[in-house]
């Protein structure tokens, strides 16, 4: 269909002229058919495309200091379709006059008449600068039901000389613990073959790959480090292969088609769309790439509402540092030491509840239930949220709960329980969400929570999004039942068969669907993305929740490790650190313990009545130093991964510098050596002509100026005398030298 005519008005996307520059253009012509060659351009990419007579293709891409990077993978449009058990082939031929272009969009219309089907070919750029998206939808017109085989989102096949030297970085998810390596930087060589993969269940087995947060950044080491990045923006079942092999490295990105063959219905008038991609290219290496892509995630996939809110990243006490045991009791104990400490929510986790599956307050627990805990928490200045495993059902058979022999609820469920099923004490059976009762009873039952208890944040947890499905009248394909698997692992049967990822991808719609429909309906609602720690941590998370867990293990150094690695591709205001109990017998350790939480978003998960005098006071100096200096540089800075990653044994940082305010700091932790004292800082992102005036926060060196070169060549020197220490040295520009 032909977009409707837009009107002129200013514009600030950039884009590039034959000459290799870049120009402004102050107004947005209307839209128009496309031509048989289009550009599209951000201030940092452009993308060459062309409508094929019976297949479009990405020619390039390039930036303006990367040179283009040719592309010789025309797409690969679908060969045929499957009609009542029978593969029918399938002839594409253009429709430009059902296409369009300008300057945000060009879209190629592709058309088949028998059966009937309609493919959209999208590329799109939704920020003036950052990475170009890129979706094919396919429509049935036809009628009739039709199955689809696998069509991946993207496939590249670049052009690169066989010497050229090229990398390919990647990070893994925290999962329930991050791995001794977390991220990856492999050498692209000649016979390289990779393959990352990403779910929303991310279970560590012993001797396979880790899954991978769905990205990867390719470049030349040498410098200027120029190369390209790609990711999804999709929560399901996805992979990203890269190889290289003669003159070619080739990527394929998309829904991940093991274990197959896959398939997915659509419905006479319904319609299938891929994944959504990004591409871009950077300069300047891992730090280069992830310094343009977190503010991109921010202005394109983010809640504009939740970044306009001064206290995001919130500071936040949450009760399972109690565990299962909170109460009435506790939650006021805690919401009156939170007013005291300077948090700024109070954060109830599992144990409010009567059972799995049954999303009403203890009422042992809390007699006067949810609604006086937040309200009592709104009258101390806080915001409230609570923990829910929404998609769970188990054995309660109370008004209102989920339960799994309710012969409705069974039909939803991905499996049949035996007869001596038992839940976890907050784990259950995950329901099928693809399901379109399931969808709606779930939807109302996310609103009742959200309305009933006057939540200002909605943490879900949980195998939230179903891995696979048993059954044959579910919206998404039947199994194989001859290759299909069922393991039961705490609380919940899992279903591995040939539907997985088609399954996986109904309920990732469906999901994505309830919580836009939360946000129309509260719009400054929270959102935080649990999932058993950091299993869940994509772009199209990214795009539908507030934060995230990043691991499901919370000492300093694993908070520090899956920070270090999450931070490559996410914004660090996202990135949330949980800071739990931990030996502190001196007070710089107590600091030690904050700070490895205080990079991103910072929640406090133990008992905090438990501090002495001099912790609580140096706790409530941290927080309040954190809102006051360090919460603007974690959301508007740019972040250098200034050392290895953190191993506990030596010496780690992370730097943060905001041009625009002329302001840094560096986040300086020492490890376990007793004898390394000291450590030097190589900084990025200053001024060399420029003097800077150094402040160590804790007094560990008097303050200084220092030349930008000096800071950036030499390095920034930090003493600290205890082993598990830490420092912040704050910068700031102090004019020319």
């Amino acid at each position: 269909m032909i977009p409707k005519m837009k009107t002129c008005r200013p514009l600030r996307t950039l884009f590039w002229t034959g000459t290799m520059s870049w120009i402004s253009l102050s107004c947005l012509a209307q839209a128009s058919h496309p031509r048989s060659t289009n550009a599209l351009a951000t201030s940092d990419a452009r993308v060459e495309l062309r409508a094929g007579a019976d297949a479009p293709s990405l020619i390039a891409l390039s930036g303006p200091a990367v040179p283009a990077w040719r592309n010789q993978q025309e797409e690969t449009l679908p060969a045929s379709v499957e009609e009542n058990r029978a593969t029918v082939p399938v002839t594409w031929r253009l429709k430009p006059e059902l296409g369009s272009a300008d300057a945000h969009r060009v879209v190629y219309v592709y058309e088949a008449a028998q059966p009937h089907l309609r493919l959209s070919w999208e590329w799109e750029a939704r920020a003036p600068f950052g990475a170009l998206e890129h979706s094919i939808k396919i429509e049935n017109l036809s009628g009739r039901e039709l199955w689809l085989p696998m069509i991946d989102s993207l496939r590249l096949s670049w052009q690169a000389p066989s010497d050229a030297e090229l990398r390919n970085f990647y990070v893994e998810k925290g999962a329930d613990s991050p791995s001794a390596a977390g991220t990856h930087l492999d050498a692209v060589s000649e016979g390289y073959r990779w393959t990352g993969t990403s779910s929303t269940y991310a279970r560590p087995t012993k001797g396979e790959a880790r899954e991978i947060v769905p990205a990867e950044i390719v470049y030349s080491p040498a410098n200027p480090q120029q190369g390209w990045y790609a990711g999804i923006e999709f929560s399901g079942r996805t992979r990203i292969t890269l190889e290289r092999s003669g003159d070619r490295v080739k990527s394929v990105l998309g829904l991940n088609p093991e274990p197959g063959p896959f398939r997915t219905r659509i419905e006479p008038g319904g319609s299938f769309e891929t994944p959504t991609v990004f591409l871009g290219t950077f300069s300047g290496g891992p730090d280069g790439a992830g310094n343009q892509l977190r503010p991109w995630v921010r202005a394109v996939l983010g809640n504009p509402l939740t970044w306009k809110d001064p206290q995001y990243p919130l500071t936040v006490n949450n009760s399972w540092g109690s565990g299962m045991k909170v109460d009435e009791s506790l939650a006021l104990r805690m919401i009156s030491a939170s007013k005291e400490l300077g948090l700024e929510m109070f954060h109830v986790d599992a144990g409010w509840f009567r059972g799995v599956g049954d999303w009403y307050p203890d009422p042992k627990k809390f007699p006067r239930g949810l609604a006086f805990i937040a309200d009592e928490a709104h009258k101390q200045g806080l915001r409230f949220g609570i923990w829910v495993d929404w998609t769970q059902a188990a054995l309660d058979t109370d008004p209102g709960a989920l339960n799994v022999r309710d012969p409705q609820v069974r039909d939803w469920m991905v499996t049949d329980l035996p007869p001596d099923w038992k839940p976890e004490e907050f784990k259950g059976q995950t329901v099928d969400l693809g399901v379109p009762a399931a969808h709606d009873y779930l939807a109302n039952e996310v609103k009742r929570i959200v309305e009933s208890y006057h939540l200002d944040m909605l943490e879900h947890d949980g195998y939230l999004v179903a891995q696979g499905c048993t059954r044959d009248d579910h919206p998404h394909a039947p199994p194989n039942r001859s290759t299909m698997k069922v393991t039961h692992d705490w609380g919940s049967d899992f279903v591995l068969a040939d539907n997985s990822t088609d399954v996986s991808y109904h309920a990732v719609r469906a999901y994505y669907d309830i919580y836009a429909l939360a946000r129309r309906q509260h719009p400054g609602l929270l959102f935080e993305i649990c999932n058993d720690g950091g299993r869940m941590v994509d772009f199209g998370s990214a795009a539908h929740g507030d934060y995230f867990s990043i691991t499901d293990t919370y000492d300093p150094l694993s908070n520090r490790r899956a920070f270090f690695d999450t931070s490559h591709l996410l914004p660090a205001a996202m990135l949330e650190s949980y800071v739990e109990k931990w030996p502190t017998p001196y007070p710089e350790n107590f600091l030690y313990m904050l700070r490895s939480g205080m990079m991103g978003w910072v929640t406090i998960m133990l008992d905090t009545t438990a501090w002495t005098p001099g912790q609580h006071e140096a706790a409530k100096k941290a927080i309040a130093l954190y809102k006051l200096k360090l919460r603007p540089l974690i959301r508007d800075a740019q972040l250098y991964h200034v050392s290895e990653r953190p191993d506990g044994v030596h010496w780690d940082g992370m730097e943060y510098w905001d041009t625009a305010r002329g302001e840094g700091v560096l986040f300086a932790f020492r490890g376990a050596i007793p004898d390394e004292t000291k450590h030097r800082f190589v900084l990025n992102g200053l001024d060399a002509g420029k003097r800077y005036r150094l402040h160590f926060q804790d007094g560990s060196a008097p303050d200084r100026l220092a030349a930008g070169r000096e800071l950036m060549q030499q390095g920034l020197t930090v003493h600290l005398p205890g082993p598990l220490s830490s420092e912040l040295v704050f910068l700031t520009k102090a004019g020319n030298k």
